[in-house]
């Protein structure tokens, strides 16, 4: 009897913990449901347009002003979606509108979108998009979301970080069957799982289409999704070289680190190391981690030079304040992502240096040489230092 009580009781406690953060983490704010995605006819002078190129293992919507849903696709689906960010609009936030279609003056607004319909439209769109750059600026820019995210939350999340990070390759989204709420975990690992050989046709159109390098950045259960699908890749004789991928940036990664650990020493230390973004503070990867049987989730791992000596560059923002789950530093810090850039090629050289921001001043300055590095930001645009573990 005694020990049947003992694991019910543990079990209890930590479905408890589970509840408690989810509900903490849905909070009281309306989320973007169907019919969130009205075009706005208005236009304000100093709202900038982005262009972001859609490719989805959702199912497409029969609800206008929605175009996908949180259902399963039986194939991939595309389109494109150009939004504007208001000219008042602050670094790391979505301006939501308090009621679609928003006012471009002070809300993220959908200026446009529309489905592509098959692959070939997908690869000439990117080709389209190519032509507008010069030779050698000729990159994409993917990003693949996380867990409980729906599709204006991912469209939107996107253009923030392209905005703000004043990105200049292909904005490209890849959006997968996310269900969108907190108790949907085991929906969404699956969805991830299925979205494998999407994710891995949307790459390989990427490379068809003439892009010179793919970046790639990675959020929460997404990152278990990339990783899952390059893994895919390489052992596929349709070989994609490691020259196709430019940075490949892991941000608050939901990956067992056992898992993880495991993939990087069968494959050795990389030539051109991840970017990992941790935070030892991340409240959604704590209520993963108990899901999971209690083991640490690789963006909550507590001993980063570890995962930097298998070859990676881990970025530890702990020390920074986010938003109440922890859990979207990334988008954050996206207004310091060039100058973040330039600090950690330096740090791997060794030297000292300093950059200069976005709006002209200094970002900051490099402390220490070697592998544990500190970039020390002004309060103006972060709250604290990013520690940086750099692969020797």
């Amino acid at each position: 009897m005694n020990t049947d009580i003992a694991p019910r009781s543990g079990l209890l406690r930590r479905t408890v913990v589970i509840l408690a953060t989810a509900v903490f983490l849905a909070g009281c704010a309306t989320r973007p449901g169907p019919g969130s995605l009205k075009i706005s006819q208005a236009a304000e002078d100093g709202a900038l347009d982005h262009t972001i190129i859609v490719a989805t293992t959702r199912q497409r919507a029969t609800v206008s002003a929605t175009y996908f849903t949180s259902e399963r696709g039986d194939e991939l689906n595309f389109a494109t979606a150009t939004v504007s960010v208001p000219p008042a609009h602050k670094p790391g936030q979505i301006e939501w509108p308090s009621a679609p279609p928003g006012d471009p003056a002070t809300d993220f607004t959908l200026r446009s979108a529309g489905y592509l319909k098959d692959s070939t439209a997908f690869r000439a769109e990117i080709r389209k998009e190519l032509a507008r750059r010069k030779p050698g600026h000729r990159r994409a820019f993917l990003f693949v979301h996380g867990y409980n995210t729906r599709f204006p939350e991912a469209l939107y999340r996107f253009t923030q970080v392209v905005h703000d990070a004043q990105v200049p390759s292909v904005p490209v989204l890849f959006t997968w069957a996310s269900g969108g709420k907190v108790t949907d975990y085991v929906y969404d690992i699956n969805s991830a799982q299925i979205a494998r050989d999407a994710l891995e046709q949307t790459i390989r159109d990427l490379v068809a289409s003439g892009v010179e390098r793919i970046d790639i950045l990675a959020h929460s259960m997404g990152t278990y999704l990339l990783l899952e699908t390059m893994r895919q890749i390489s052992i596929s004789p349709r070989g994609i070289t490691r020259d196709d991928f430019g940075t490949v940036a892991l941000a608050a990664p939901d990956i067992d680190i056992d898992l993880f650990k495991q993939q990087l020493q069968r494959t050795g230390k990389p030539e051109k190391p991840f970017l990992i973004l941790v935070s030892r503070d991340d409240r959604a990867l704590q209520a993963s981690s108990l899901i999971s049987g209690g083991k640490q989730r690789v963006g909550r791992y507590e001993h980063p030079e570890e995962l930097a000596e298998l070859g990676a560059i881990v970025i530890d923002l702990t020390a920074l304040r986010g938003d109440p789950a922890n859990h979207s530093k990334f988008a954050e810090i996206a207004q310091i992502g060039p100058n973040l850039r330039k600090a950690i090629l330096h740090s791997q050289l060794g030297e000292e240096t300093e950059a200069p921001s976005p709006t002209g001043g200094k970002v900051g300055d490099l402390i220490g040489r070697g592998a544990n590095v500190v970039l020390t930001v002004p309060k103006a645009i972060l709250s604290a230092p990013i520690q940086i573990f750099g692969a020797q």
